[in-house]
């Protein structure tokens, strides 16, 4: 039960996150990093661009997690690339969200770097 509410808690505030982030007025370069954060790891894409103009994200989808270790340099990667339109980028990240534990942590990584709320990592 207390972790149903903690999951709860850490999507809620990542959906507020990505509301406020994704107005035009409001797309500075650390939040652009926080949409390519959420698109990489939904996604395991070594690269993604995100054009807001024309509403298309392009990115290199990682095919074998086997060949990819994000810690090395890897020359040698097979990857697909991939080029999305999206209508309403708070939308089309919002359904990136997953609720698996390894998401939920990435999550609350992200809440902590770009807002200044600390989430609880602890079941209430």
């Amino acid at each position: 039960m207390g972790n149903s509410r903690l999951t709860t808690k850490i999507l809620m505030e990542m959906e507020n996150l990505i509301t406020k982030s994704s107005t035009s007025e409001n797309i500075t370069s650390r939040f652009q990093d926080l949409h390519k954060s959420i698109l990489r790891k939904h996604y395991n894409a070594a690269d993604v661009e995100i054009d807001y103009n024309r509403h298309r994200i392009k990115m290199d989808v990682v095919l074998d997690d086997q060949e990819y270790n994000p810690m090395t340099i890897n020359t040698v990667v097979s990857t697909v690339p991939v080029n999305l339109f999206y209508k309403k980028l708070d939308s089309f990240l919002k359904s990136c969200l997953s609720n698996d534990v390894k998401s939920l942590a990435f999550y609350a990584s992200l809440l902590r770097r770009y807002t200044d709320r600390d989430v609880a990592l602890f079941a209430l």
